[in-house]
């Protein structure tokens, strides 16, 4: 392991060291203050006085008002004065400085601030001649030295992966960044008050899991000395929710993070975010009506309407979802009709005539099923769709279908290519569930890694009675990438995991 520390300053960093090494021995060490009561943020500033004309604002003279913020802007205006731009989490204002009003002294120090220093100033409203809202500062004090340089204001991060590594800056310099995070809050605070309003309670259920379970995927292991065994980061709140139904809860909810020890891309985060979501005495369908409600309402709260425009497609998330069923969408794409029975070696011979790729454990037809799905009609997709009818054999929670067994009562909604969730009319006969969790096991024996594990507690949790359940996830950090426009799923994460710097 290297443990060399040493670090090449550039010029610019040294510079400000040396700055800030000379206000320490002018007994003026910013890092001392810990406290700057403002009256208002740039945005309130705007929005109390950019109605006033020039003349009115002068009247207003004796009316102080104190903010705070980074520079971002110096621009001398002569040599006894200066225009600046000072930025806040909501925007940002211009100020200016006259030494006539603040001091020689404090004049000649503001001079020698850097940008991206932040500072706290207390002053007056004014209007330049151009009409351009300004703060005429009375008094400044300075809260924080920036030891480092912002990037350039028109080259901005020119290496994409520094945007992520270094999310902080990305943050400060492009008000695009900060637009979609915030932008992301909304979209959870108004899935949160909407199934407030419904009734539904928001629940907290374990990060860490001794079994897998809950959703097939490969999960993170860690190993917990308290306890002398193996456990995992959980890969969906799932089973533990469900138990809240048997409990006697009939509406509960869980926005957190899941782990999945799978691949990082544009899509994937091994981190992420999702909403589930579990309501007693309803259905597969009535959760496809929550689906499209949560999406809408959503699409109204950060973009005041329901039509987007995501990748050059032009969607409308206001016109009711599309309901296809898994087999009949495989007939119109492929011709293949996996409506009428066949063997696992009928199944199979179609995919080897179509270079389908048979895992070991793909030993049914409903496997195969799916993997026709995969790889010929998932990239089909682009209005929104829920394509129901999952094989049983890859719905090891959810209830088969009372008319033909062999598939189940669960949706996937797909938008332009891609999952955004996941849902079912919950298995709650415990007799077949302990059988699906067989299966399971079996398939881990034969080398699937993405299996669930025995649950005999939640075996024994059903067998207390679940009522009639619909559930659903959704994948928050997509629904944001859709709302949006973003490209990537690290746009949306504060802190995406990233590869290790080569």
């Amino acid at each position: 392991m290297n443990n060399n520390f040493d670090r090449n300053f550039s010029e610019q960093e040294l510079v400000r060291r040396e700055k800030y090494k000379k206000l320490v021995e002018q007994n003026k060490d910013p890092f001392r203050e810990t406290f700057f009561d403002r009256t208002h943020n740039t945005k309130e500033l705007l929005e109390k006085y950019n109605g006033f004309s020039k003349e009115e604002l002068q009247s207003k003279n004796g009316e102080q008002i104190s903010t705070a913020g980074r520079i971002r802007l110096f621009r001398e205006a002569g040599k006894k004065a200066i225009f600046a731009n000072i930025q806040d989490q909501v925007g940002m204002i211009q100020i200016y400085v006259r030494e006539d009003e603040i001091g020689a002294e404090a004049f000649e120090s503001f001079s020698d601030l850097d940008l991206g220093d932040i500072i706290g100033i207390t002053g007056v409203m004014m209007k330049t001649d151009h009409g351009e809202l300004t703060i005429r500062v009375k008094k400044y004090v300075l809260l924080t030295k920036a030891m480092k340089p912002l990037p350039d204001k028109h080259a901005g991060i020119s290496d994409i992966e520094e945007k992520y590594r270094r999310r902080y800056v990305d943050l400060i310099v492009n008000p695009e960044t900060r637009d979609v995070f915030i932008k992301r809050n909304k979209i959870i605070r108004t899935i949160q008050k909407t199934l407030d309003d419904k009734g539904y309670m928001e629940v907290e259920t374990p990060i860490l899991h001794s079994i897998r379970g809950g959703a097939t995927a490969q999960p993170f292991t860690t190993f917990y000395n308290a306890l002398n065994n193996d456990f995992y980061l959980r890969v969906a709140p799932e089973l533990h929710l469900k138990r809240c139904i048997v409990g006697g809860f009939e509406g509960v909810y869980e926005i957190g993070r899941l782990f999945r020890n799978e691949g990082i891309s544009t899509r994937h985060n091994p981190e992420f975010t999702t909403i589930e979501i579990y309501v007693a005495y309803k259905n597969m369908y009535f959760v496809m009506d929550l689906c499209e409600e949560l999406i809408r309402t959503c699409a109204m709260a950060v973009n005041g309407k329901t039509t987007l425009s995501y990748g050059g497609y032009d969607l409308d998330l206001g016109k009711p979802f599309k309901r296809l069923h898994m087999v009949d969408a495989i007939r119109d794409i492929k011709g293949i009709d996996f409506w009428k029975p066949m063997t696992f070696e009928e199944a199979k011979k179609i995919a080897d005539e179509h270079k389908i790729k048979i895992e070991k454990h793909h030993s049914t037809v409903g496997h195969i099923i799916n993997l026709f799905y995969e790889e010929f009609v998932e990239e089909t997709i682009k209005e929104p769709t829920f394509v129901y009818g999952h094989p049983k054999e890859i719905s090891p929670l959810a209830k088969a279908n009372a008319d033909d067994p062999r598939f189940t009562d669960r949706f996937e909604l797909f938008i332009l290519n891609r999952e955004y969730a996941n849902a079912f009319s919950e298995l709650n006969n415990p007799i077949d569930q302990f059988e699906r969790f067989l299966d399971q096991v079996k398939e881990s024996d034969q080398g699937n890694e993405e299996a669930n594990d025995m649950d005999i507690d939640f075996v024994e949790a059903l067998e207390y009675g679940l009522p009639p359940t619909g559930g659903i996830g959704i994948g928050i950090d997509r629904l944001v990438m859709l709302l949006t426009n973003s490209e990537s799923i690290k746009d949306v994460i504060l802190f995406p995991q990233m590869k290790p710097r080569g």
